[in-house]
């Protein structure tokens, strides 16, 4: 039997079953079963007994475990999807249970900071050997080569509602985009492959930052002039920060760059936009904190990206400006003048 006959009769597994853990489970389910793992043994009875989670009606080709060695026993292709402020716990756990037959395709979409576990609460200063990416984490705390990143425009409610959408699975390595796509391809989804696994990481992560802030600006009750302003100014910005990172600056122009982007900063049904939506209407940052059942990624990675800056010693505006309206409360008047009289030179390059 070959490889590629291999990979398409064993399930796959997934790590996580928040909205995005189901929904990547969802279409992973439309060619192949699938392992999906979650914590709670609540929440695999649930899955195995009645296949609804959450209100999401679920394939019977999805079985749920709570067992990591069964997951890395039974499944080749892993796709760890859960928030970033547990995922390095999760591969500790993971980890040691994987070799390198296995592949890591994983779809979170934020930054580690291991030297710093409260970064929420952190007021000194990052570099950034003290921020990995997900992939860089997966290196560190296992055997794992072979890893990928999923990433693109995938919100989860018109995903799981059935709507078409196309998505990027990045890897240095071929044959990790080669098995994605015939794992996830299917009339629901397109799968482009990109070798640029750093630019699709901080793509991902850093467009969260502009959907928190375009959500607040539409919670303020500004219209889409300004709106599309912010978002403009702001893919320009991380672009230029991606790039001093390492990533190649054309990844941001890409389906997980500006595709993302764009579904992200305007859509009520992204957690970014909405937790800034909620912000832009006068709620507290620690009430929403709270309160949210899901971390809204964006939130978290506008501390690193503002903390990182300072110590690159690079001016980002947005961010710098979202980071004082955010955490410190700064006077939206204040914030939309000085913006607006910034001295930018130019509108936007071709070469960022």
């Amino acid at each position: 039997m070959t490889e590629q006959q291999t990979q398409k009769t064993s399930p796959v597994g997934v790590v996580g079953a928040g909205s995005f853990g189901l929904t990547v489970a969802q279409l992973l389910a439309e060619n192949n079963d699938v392992l999906l793992f979650a914590r709670d043994p609540k929440v695999v009875a649930k899955i195995n007994d009645t296949h609804i989670l959450s209100g999401v009606s679920l394939s019977h080709r999805i079985k749920a475990i709570d067992s990591y060695s069964q997951l890395a026993e039974t499944c080749e292709v892993i796709f760890p999807v859960i928030p970033s402020d547990d995922f390095r716990n999760m591969m500790r756990s993971l980890g040691p249970l994987l070799s390198p037959r296995h592949i890591l395709i994983h779809g979170t979409k934020g930054l580690d900071t291991e030297k710093v576990p409260d970064v929420m609460n952190f007021s000194g200063t990052l570099s950034r050997n003290d921020v990995f990416t997900m992939s860089e984490v997966i290196s560190q705390e296992s055997n794992v080569l072979r890893i990928g990143c999923l990433s693109g425009p995938n919100l989860s409610k018109e995903i799981l509602e059935g709507q078409p959408t196309a998505t990027v699975i990045a890897s240095e390595y071929e044959e990790v985009e080669r098995i994605g796509k015939e794992l996830l391809s299917s009339k629901k989804i397109f799968v482009f492959g990109s070798k640029d696994i750093l630019g699709a990481e901080l793509a991902g992560a850093f467009k969260n930052i502009i959907a928190v802030g375009s959500g607040y600006l539409v919670g303020k009750g500004l219209g889409k002039n300004v709106q599309g302003i912010f978002i403009t100014r702001g893919l320009h910005e991380i672009a230029h920060f991606g790039g001093m990172l390492g990533a190649d600056k054309s990844a941001f122009l890409g389906t997980a760059g500006i595709g993302d982007l764009i579904a992200t900063a305007t859509s009520s049904n992204s957690r970014n936009f909405n937790f800034g939506f909620q912000l832009g209407e006068g709620k507290k940052l620690k009430d929403l904190l709270e309160a949210s059942t899901e971390l809204a990624e964006g939130v978290r990675t506008l501390k690193i990206a503002y903390l990182l800056a300072k110590t690159e010693k690079t001016r980002l505006p947005i961010i710098e400006t979202l980071y004082k309206i955010v955490y410190e409360e700064l006077s939206f008047d204040f914030a939309l003048n000085y913006l607006m009289r910034y001295p930018y030179s130019a509108d936007v390059s071709i070469h960022l």
